[in-house]
This record gives structure tokens, sequence and C-alpha cells, in this order.
């Protein structure tokens, strides 16, 4: 195990051998993302957090150097650290990384309880929960890793309770008592774990041990959560009081040397040079393993098999060949079962092949041991799949051949037969086109190359065209090519072009997979996977991956990470050419259809649990064409969303383009609590405006109406107020026309929230009094819990906490008895929020922490931020600035995540305050007048008024006029906002005279 980050970070066998902080952060979160790209403005924010200083991307660099000069010295690949244009990514096999190893063993466990081998599901559990060493990267300090770090922590403790599960059907319960205990220490309001401990102290005579563990858990969820145990957990407790639970050779094989190479072909050509470095290599250490690696076509076996034949007189004991079958119409071969084929190809019999994988793996290496033996190991799928292959003779020649780049090996060298690099493609195109030619214009010869996919053939062919036509420049090509234009129909020169080789690998695949590639070039995303696949084709998901493998054996699909595809840009642009054809309109339209139904019901189910406040309730959609794909997607969780982020928007702008308006708007709905919980602002507001204008050509009020309040929440969070209550305004008028008193209510919310920033208080608390008369008029519990929300907070922006705590406590009982966990959060914090407001400072922290824990659970980051800001005012007052200004930062922090602008400006004068007490009156002066800057753009009067009390409150002790200008200014704003901080501002200005 390379790397383990199931407890502190351990790199090469060690703990703690990367030692600075920041190499460690950046490491950390490489790891957490194993196999993708991470952007570079990630890895700056996990680092730095909200104070990233102007040379961050250089030092960022410099992190990235040492890690990988650290990282050799440990004896690991010096690429094993990739840099990418958007950011940097680490390529580790799941036997190298010990959570991906930790995730196989779970998944095979979940897959052994399915088929009801409890024993082994038992052993899988038991490994995977083995590879724990602590809370997961426990010592990395950075808020960006602890919260992916808690997903991995809470993906242990829901193993933990699977296995508990499992042994307790086994009649294992006496041997889990510990270890229940323990994790109900761990984890005290999980109920599922408490249930457990229940049932095994009562399992083993303790009964009274398990009412004690029921006791303590409902006294822990009513003083934190402010509820009682769930359903499952007290029918529970009146079974055990009931005392009504039951639970059930060594010998060698022969000498004579074996052959078991397939027959090089007598015209092989070229690779001369690659073939020359691998002889080197391999030379200059005796011990070597070769990774060939490349794209579907690219000649990976042959060469392996050339090379194998022509070194052969060298390692004369035994040549042995084997196709894992990693990518073909076959499932992959396991280790076990490709050891076993190995040991007969060694003269092994039967009866000696141990029946476990790791016994058949040490049988195979000491066979080989003491042996010269050239091994082609072809077609795999993984480097976890050819690890327990590799042999440990320093004899043994292994070449491995895949169509994905095996990092992670250890000794292999990697080979990439792919289409080529960029400086690469560059020099082809410069030897077609001439030299001279493209080095006057390297921009535009790097955008041709681009364009053209670094794809030798194309590549080619573009030089060509340039070459036959001397009055273009390459720029004048480079434009051809861009998008916009059919690539396709530019890259042709005289018989010679693209499409025509692209028809060539199309006319090989079967009928079945054709239509799969033609339909699949409607996805208009990045990356796609089986079920993207399957709702598109209408197929069983069983038979897609066939088809999918088909299609990637003749490079008409890649698969740069296993259940991850995507085309070539030029193989798209072909795949759409051939669904324009005569007979393929009908089947493009209903494919289209599959394709926005599956997306638009799995948006919407996820985006749900991203969000489950009343402003995210559910809404009538088309009936779902595949349910069993959104289903399967549902485990992924926001991962899924986090990953078809663009393609959703990309979806919104597709179903706009083909008219299909319904699905147009609707998208854009589904996907507004992710975009604008998770902050991507500028995803929300495209989305919407191709929504808003899909609605008015429906000529649906509903919709249009619908559109207009989900963009105003995007215009409200990026501090454009007017456009913001623009669109209300047309929303609210059409609800009322339609006679929508819930979607009223809501508008009328809204309006408040805007209207309470840009300080007009008393007309905000108007609208919430007509949206909550609506309401009730409704009996719309779960709209007035969410209301009450926003009256309480504008009552303490208003200086009325008594009324806000009366409200909040109304809240808050409502919310107990059929609201949400995010009402009960924002229900408590805003109990702790009023309690902080009149003093009672002890109750308003032990409530406001609850509510955090609830808003960080939840993922609420504009709470979180909220909360913290509270946090922070309650620490300056106890004299705690310091203090104060971490929260403060903190909190900036968040609301930048989610693009609150006006909560950005909010947290920003709190921090101004924070260092202005602390004595650093030049910073906090710096940061009043940024926010003053910030507020006036925004039009936020009470923050503009924060700013210039901050102001005057800097000047007072060298500038005592100018202070009295700014605090006169404050008193203004203050005044026309109805905000009590007059008081304050008037007490200060009185003391000036």
């Amino acid at each position: 195990m390379r790397f383990g980050i199931l407890g502190p970070l351990r790199v090469g066998g060690g703990e703690a051998t990367v030692t600075a902080a920041r190499d460690r952060t950046v490491l950390a979160l490489l790891l957490l993302r194993s196999g993708r790209v991470v952007p570079a403005e990630e890895l700056i924010d996990a680092v730095w957090e909200d104070r990233p200083p102007a040379t961050a991307r250089a030092q960022l660099q410099t992190c990235v150097s040492r890690l990988r000069r650290r990282l050799t010295e440990l004896g690991m690949p010096a690429d094993l650290i990739l840099t990418d244009p958007a950011g940097y990514g680490i390529r580790v096999a799941a036997v190298e990384l010990d959570a991906e190893l930790f995730a196989e063993r779970v998944d095979a466990a979940r897959s052994a309880v399915a088929a009801g081998r409890l024993p082994e599901a038992q052993r899988q559990f038991r490994a995977a929960l083995g590879l724990w060493r602590g809370a997961a990267l426990s010592g990395v300090t950075s808020r960006t890793v602890r919260r992916r770090a808690q997903v991995l922590d809470e993906q242990r403790t829901a193993a933990l309770e699977e296995c508990v599960d499992v042994e307790l059907r086994l009649g294992h319960a006496a041997d889990l008592v510990d270890e229940l205990t323990e994790a109900v220490d761990r984890n005290p309001l999980r109920e599922r774990l408490r249930g457990q401990a229940m049932l095994v102290l009562s399992a083993v005579g303790r009964q009274a041990d398990a009412l004690a563990v029921y006791r303590e858990g409902r006294r822990l969820y009513a003083e934190e959560l402010g509820i009682e145990p769930g359903a499952a957990l007290q029918e529970l407790h009146q079974r055990v009081l009931a005392g009504d639970l039951a639970l059930a050779g060594s010998g060698r094989g022969p000498a004579a040397p074996v052959r078991g190479l397939p027959r090089a072909i007598s015209d092989f050509t070229g690779r001369q040079q690659t073939i020359a470095r691998l002889v080197k290599e391999i030379e200059e250490d005796d011990a070597r393993v070769q990774l060939i690696d490349g794209m579907a076509g690219s000649g990976k076996t042959t060469l392996a098999v050339h090379l194998a034949t022509a070194l052969g007189d060298r390692y004369p004991d035994a040549h042995l060949f084997v196709d894992l079958h990693g990518h073909s119409e076959r499932e992959p071969l396991s280790p076990a079962t490709v050891l076993a084929g190995l040991l007969r190809q060694l003269g092994v019999p039967g009866e000696r092949v141990p029946s476990d994988a790791d016994e058949r793996a040490a049988l195979w290496r000491s066979e080989l041991a003491g042996r010269r033996a050239v091994v082609v190991l072809d077609n795999a799928a993984s480097a976890a799949q050819v690890a327990p292959l590799l042999p440990s003779g320093r004899g043994c020649l292994t070449l491995i051949t895949s169509r994905r780049r095996l990092t992670g090996l250890d000794g292999g060298r990697p080979s990439s037969l792919t289409v080529l690099e960029s400086d690469e493609a560059v020099e082809l195109l410069a030897r077609v086109a001439g030299v001279d030619r493209v080095a006057a214009e390297p921009v535009a010869a790097a955008e041709v190359v681009r364009r053209c996919g670094h794809l030798p053939l194309a590549i080619r062919l573009a030089g060509a065209r340039l070459a036959h036509r001397p009055s273009w420049r390459v720029a004048d090509l480079a434009a051809r090519l861009a998008a916009g234009r059919d690539a396709l129909t530019e890259l042709v020169a005289g018989e010679r072009s693209v499409g025509q080789a692209f028809a060539l690998s199309y006319a090989q695949v079967s009928p079945a997979a054709q239509r799969m590639f033609r339909l699949l070039g409607l996805h208009p995303g990045a990356f796609f996977d089986n079920r993207v696949a399957a709702a598109v084709a209408d197929l069983p998901v069983s038979d897609v991956q066939d088809l999918l493998d088909d299609l990637v054996d003749a490079h008409l699909v890649e698969e740069p990470e296993r259940g991850r595809f995507r085309f070539h840009d030029l193989v798209r642009d072909y795949a759409r050419h051939r669904l324009v054809e005569p007979g393929a309109v009908e089947a493009r339209g209903a494919a289209l259809e599959r394709l926005l139904n599956f997306h638009l019901h799995t948006g919407a189910e996820l985006a749900r649990l991203v969000n489950r406040s009343a402003s995210n309730a559910p809404f009538a959609l088309p009936p779902v064409g595949r349910p069993d794909l959104v289903r399967c997607c549902l485990t992924d969780g926001q991962d899924w969303l986090d990953e078809n982020r663009a393609t959703l928007v990309a979806l919104v702008r597709l179903a706009e383009q083909e008219g299909r308006d319904r699905y147009c708007w609707q998208l854009a709905r589904a996907c507004w609590s992710y975009w604008f919980s998770e902050g991507h602002l500028d995803e929300l507001i495209e989305a919407h405006e191709a929504g808003l204008r899909a609605a008015e050509r429906l000529g649906d009020d509903v919709a249009i109406a619908t559109m207009h309040n989900y963009l105003a929440s995007g215009h409200h969070r990026l501090g454009r107020y007017r456009e913001a209550l623009a669109s209300m305004k047309v929303a609210l008028r059409l609800r009322e026309r339609l006679g929508d008193r819930i979607g009223q209510a809501g508008t009328h919310k809204n309006v408040a929230a805007v209207l309470s920033v840009t300080g007009d208080l008393t007309t905000a608390l108007a609208h919430l009094d007509m949206a909550l008369a609506l309401l009730r008029a409704e009996r719309h519990d779960g709209g007035i819990v969410a209301t009450f929300t926003n009256q309480a907070s504008i009552l303490l922006m208003a200086g009325r906490p008594d009324e806000s705590l009366a409200v909040s406590r109304r809240q808050l009982a409502l919310a107990r008895s059929g609201g949400t966990l995010y009402d009960v959060a924002n229900a408590v914090g805003h109990v702790g929020m009023a309690r902080a407001r009149l003093g009672h400072g002890e109750v308003a922290v032990r409530r406001l922490h609850v509510a955090l824990r609830l808003k960080h659970r939840l993922g609420n980051r504009y709470g979180v931020g909220e909360l913290l800001n509270e946090m922070g005012v309650i620490e300056r007052a106890a004299g705690r600035p310091e203090g104060a200004a971490a929260r403060h930062r903190e909190a900036l922090v968040a609301m930048t995540e989610v693009g609150d602008r006006a909560g950005q400006c909010s947290s920003r004068n709190l921090l101004a305050r924070a260092l202005l007490d602390q004595g650093d009156r030049a910073s906090a002066l710096d940061l009043y007048r940024r926010v003053l800057g910030d507020a006036l753009r925004l039009d936020v009067r009470y923050e503009q008024g924060r700013a210039l009390d901050g102001i005057a409150r800097c000047l007072r002790p060298v500038d005592p006029a100018a202070a009295r200008s700014h605090w006169l200014r404050a008193l203004g704003l203050f005044r026309q906002v109805g905000s009590p901080d007059r008081h304050e501002v008037e007490r200060l200005l009185a003391g000036l005279d």
C-alpha cells in the first residue's frame, strides 16, 4: 500500500513522511480525488482558504514539485502526479490507495450479501474495516480536506453497520459488544448503530445495558436535536422491555521450456524508436515490468508479442501469454482465474493449484523463482488486476498491454501508443505543412492540432490542406476548424478524409453497436457512463457494456477511466453525421426524449437531496422513462451532480435548440437547488434564462412564473437586486392571476429577503405577513415554517429580538412536529441568535453550536456562514477578537463558496471590526473601504452603513472631523433601513461634541 488516507496521511508505507503542511494538504486532496484532475483553484482554496497570496499559483507549483521529488525518493514513478491545463491529478490503483481498496472490498461484501454468501461478506467487510487506522486524514487541517474526509468517515460507519447486520445473522453477537460500544461513542446521534448495540447487548443477556443505551440516546436526541428517537428505535426499545428479541504441495513443474506466445507477424514495421527505447530499458535493469498502453487498434498486442519473440533467447525457460479480457466482450478475468491458467501453462497439475487467490499468487511466484521467463499480460483492465500476477524474480520480463494507463505498479515503466503529445503534434503539422510556416504562427498551430484532437491522421490532413493552399495562414485553418463549423468536411485531402477513416471502424462493429454510437452523439457532455448509454439506447445496462466495449475496441469511443467514456471531438462529429441520415430522424427524436428524461429525473431526485427546504418541494414531471437507471444514480449522491454539472447546463441548451421547451424549463427548475446551494450561480442564471425563453414560447404562465421566481434567486445571490425584484414582480403578478396562493406566498417571502438586504425592513415584514396569511389559508405548515425563518431574521435586523425569539420558538415547535431537519436547523439557529441579542450568552452559544452541526450535516454553506458570523460577534463581545476574526474568516469562505455577495460584505464588515478590536487599525480601514465600495455597487444600504461606521471608528483617533462625516452618513442609512445600529452611532456622535 503506497498511500493511506484512512487515518493519518501515510505515504510510502510510513506515516507523516510528507511533513510540510501545504504539501500534505495538496497530496491529501489529490488522493481524495484520485484519478481525476483537481482544478488549481480548488487546491489553492484548500491550502490558503480565504486568503491566497498573489503568488499562490506559483507556490502551488512549488508544492507539487516538492511532492514529486519526495515520491520519487520513496521509489515511486516521477509522473505519478500528473499536470493538466486545468490543474493536477494523481492516478493510483486500488491496491495502492487504502480508500480505493476499502471501496472495492465493501462492494464485494455487498455483492456477497446479495448472493446470500454471508461468511464471504463478513470476510470482505472485515478486510475493508481493517484498513482503517483512525479518522480519515487526521492531522490535515484544511477545511476542504476535512469536508471530504468526513464523507469517508461516514462510509466507514455505514460499512460497519452493514457488517454488524451480517455478523448478527451469523450469530456472532457476543463478539460485537465492545466494538459497537466504541462506535456508538464515536457516533452518538446515529440511530442504526445505537439500535444494533441494543440488539447485541440484549442477545448476550445484558438487557439493562441495552435499555441504558436507549435512554442515553433519547437524552442526546432531545438535547441536541429537540426530537424523540425514531419509530424503529422506539419499537426496538419496547421489544427489549418485553424480552421479545431473538437473533439468531510445493514441488516444481516440468523443467522443459514453455513456449506459449502467439505467432509474431512476419511483416511487423514501425515503432522502431519505441522498440529501441524498450530494449535499452530492459538491458539496463534485468527485472523489468513494461506497461504498453494506448487506444484500441494502436498495435499494443502486436508490439508486445513482437518484442517478447525478439527477446526470447534472453528468457529461455518460459514464454507465456494470457489475454486478461480487460476490454473485450467478455468480463475481465479475475487474478485468481488468470493465475490458475498461468500455473497450468507452467505445467502445474490442476490438483496442485490452490483455491485461494493469495495462495495461487504465492505458488506462481515460487514457480518462477530462478527461471528466466517473459510473460505477456495482454488487454489488462486495471493495475489491481495485474498486480498479483507480477513475477518476483529478477530474471523475468513482464509486458503488460492495456487500453488504459496503469499507473502505480512498482517498477513499471509506461510506454503510450496513443494520440500525440502537443509538441509532437505540432512537429507533425510542421513536417507536413512546412516548418517555417508553422513556426511563424505557434499559437494558431497549437489551436489546429487541438481541434484535430492530436489525432495523427487529422493532423496530416490539416497539414496537407495548408501545403496545397500557400495563400492560407495557419490561423485561417484554425478558424475554419473552430466551434460551429464542421471539422470533418475540412479534414479532407484528395480521397483521404478523417470521416472515411472513422467509417471503416464504424463498419466493423455490430449493427447494435452502430445504433448506440449514433445515438450517443446526441450527448453534449464531456463524459458519459453506461447508465447514460442505457438511457439513450433504451437497453439494459448489462447489454450496454458489451456494446461500449465493441466501440472502444474500434476506437470509436475512449475509456480514459474505467466506466467513464468519452468521444474524441471529431468522432462525436461523425456520430452526429450518421444520426441525420435518411431514416434516422425518428430514432433521433426518441433518443433525445430518453436522454432528457433520464437527466431530468435523476437531477431532480438528487437536487432534492442537496436542499430539502420547502422552497425545493417536488413538482410535476413527465413520467420517468427508466426508473431503474435513476435509482442506480441515486447511490452516487452529490458526486453525480458535481460530475454532470456542465452536462446539465448543456442539456438545457440542447433542449432549447431542439424545441423541447418543456424539458428545457423543467430541467432548469429541477437542478435549481443544487446550483443555488453550491453557489454555481452562473449555471443557474444561464439555465433559467433559457428556461424562461422556453416557458414564454409555450405560453405557460405557471412555468413563466416559476422561471422568474428561481431566476430571481440567482440575481439575489449575485447582488443584482433590481433584476431580482423585477423577476419577482412578474412572478407575483402571474401567480395572483393564476390563483396560486402557495406560489404567491413563496414570492412574497423572496421579495422580503431582497428588501431586507436593500434596507426596507418595514416593507419586507409586510410581505412576510402577506405570505403567512396566504399559507395559513391553505394550511401549508411547511411554507409557514420556512417563512418563519425569514421573519425571525428580519426581526433581528430590525432590533426586535424578543419578537424574533417568539417566532423562532413557534417555528421550532412546528418543525419538530412535521418539518424537516433543515427547518429544525433554521429554527434552532435563530433561537440562538435571538438569545445572543438578548444577552443570554451561554444558552445562545449552545444553540448556535447545535445549529452549526446540523447545517454542516445538511451541507448548507450559507447557513453555516450566517451562524459563524453570529458566533464571531459573541466572541468579540466576550473580549476575544482573535477568535472572532477566525469565525468571520470561516464565514467569508462559506459565503464566497455559495456566491452570496451581500453575505460576503457582512462577513468582511464583521472581520474588519474584529481586526480593529485587535489593534490592527490599518488592515481594518482597508477592509472597511473595500466593503463600502462593494456595498455601494450592490446597493446594500445596511452594509454601507456598517462600513461607514467602521471607517469612522478607524479615523476617530487621527481625524475626528472625517470620523464625524462618516458617522453622519452611516446614521442616515441606519435610519432609512430602521436598524438599531443607529442608537450606537448617535451615542458616538454625541461623544465627539
